[in-house]
């Protein structure tokens, strides 16, 4: 059984987690894709729950081994992806797969199942907005916000790229919205 794939991508701190966590409990036919990663399990973290969190040399064996339908290194020794092994336990169970998930990986998947999966795009309502929600959420260091906001501004050059896009101004708008959207793509 092949389900279809919901893919929510933003930069960080648009909001893409918050929406994608309110439409698991709008829709019980979805299920979150839980994606792995090379970095350390921050406080608070569960495996299998936020990530599946590797070794840098198990990422790279499961790379090897085309074990991921998509993946990249976003710094040095920083991978994330998604693994074949998770969107196939979804579909068995008869769920379609909802992905909270980078630009890069957003655009990856899609081209990879195509019309099989919808695409969204969350904008921000303003480049400082994101950079006041990065500062607010206290887990990064001026240095990673620094190099967060370089990345975000490439990433909004790529919202043409998705199927559609949601501004996230208001968030009781934007959950509207993310609902009708996800609404006609599984109808």
């Amino acid at each position: 059984m092949e389900g279809k794939l919901i893919i929510f991508s933003a930069p960080s701190g648009a909001g893409k987690t918050t929406i994608v966590h309110h439409l698991l409990k709008v829709f019980p036919d979805l299920e979150f894709s839980v994606s792995a990663c090379s970095r350390e399990m921050r406080k608070g973290e569960q495996y299998g729950v936020d990530y599946y969190f590797l070794s840098v040399d198990e990422f790279k064996d499961k790379i090897e081994r085309g074990e991921f339908v998509e993946w990249e290194q976003v710094y040095k020794d920083n991978f994330y992806g998604t693994l074949r092994s998770e969107v196939e336990r979804i579909w068995k169970k008869g769920k379609h797969v909802i992905f909270d998930v980078d630009v890069i990986g957003g655009i990856n998947l899609k081209k990879q199942f195509g019309s099989n999966a919808l695409s969204v795009f969350v904008m921000p309502p303003s480049i400082e907005h994101l950079e006041n929600r990065l500062k607010s959420r206290e887990t990064e260091t001026p240095e990673s916000i620094s190099r967060r906001m370089g990345k975000a501004e490439q990433e909004l050059k790529t919202a043409n790229q998705f199927d559609k896009i949601i501004l996230n101004d208001k968030l009781e708008h934007a959950f509207e919205e993310a609902e009708r959207i996800v609404e006609d793509f599984l109808n």
